[in-house]
């Protein structure tokens, strides 16, 4: 029953349906349960959260990163996805403490001054959620003096900036500079992203890592925070 449920909630997040009122990539879903109640439902039967999470989440992420590099998905479709597991993980949060889930690390992130655009940055945000890591979201048009001072209170292993204007993107050099001038820059690696962005710029201004889209931020944080 729990391989069922589990399997269920793997096709709905591949699905991109949050609730039963949506209609998903394939035609005929409506009105069958979707993320949210599913959830609910593994909860109500005693699946363990990590499966839910890693069996369930992660890895209809995961199928939906492969459909994104095939170009059999696109943005909208990976959003979609993305919300229905950012639905999921509000629900699971205040069970995983009790399930003594331990967090992979602490990450905070924020589009950087200037640029309101957050869209590729919750993306980033809701798949470190469903990868197990504690997120800190500062949102968008964020002083690079208020994101210093959010890593010296959050102690993040990681830092992630975004930018989709090429006009902002300079200010992730700032950010650095910042962090630097603080005596922060040791204590956390940063890494850059957005459209604008490319892994030269990244190297340029220093930032540790760069992800071209949000599965590439996720294996980056990986990698970065494991070191």
């Amino acid at each position: 029953m729990a391989e069922d449920i589990i399997s269920l909630i793997r096709e709905n997040v591949i699905q991109g349906r949050v609730s039963r009122e949506d209609e998903g990539m394939e035609e005929g879903m409506v009105g069958q349960p979707a993320v949210t109640e599913l959830t609910k439902e593994a909860l109500a039967q005693g699946v363990k959260v990590d499966s839910i999470i890693n069996e369930g989440l992660t890895a209809g992420m995961g199928i939906v990163g492969e459909k994104f590099e095939a170009k059999e998905y696109f943005i909208p479709d990976m959003l979609a996805s993305a919300e229905a597991v950012g639905a999921a993980m509000e629900i699971l949060e205040p069970h995983l403490a009790q399930s003594g889930i331990k967090s992979k690390g602490k990450v905070v992130v924020a589009t950087v001054k200037g640029d309101l655009h957050d869209i590729g940055k919750n993306i980033v945000s809701i798949l470190l959620r469903g990868s197990g890591y504690t997120v800190k979201d500062l949102g968008n048009d964020i002083d690079p003096q208020a994101i210093v001072d959010a890593v010296r209170e959050e102690k993040p292993q990681v830092l992630g900036l975004s930018a989709l204007l090429t006009s902002t993107m300079l200010q992730m050099g700032d950010t650095i500079k910042a962090l630097e001038e603080s005596g922060l820059r040791s204590e956390v690696k940063v890494i850059v992203g957005g459209a604008p962005v490319s892994e030269e710029f990244a190297g340029s201004i220093g930032a540790d890592g760069y992800g071209a889209d949000g599965f590439q931020a996720v294996a980056v944080v990986e990698s970065l925070s494991s070191v």
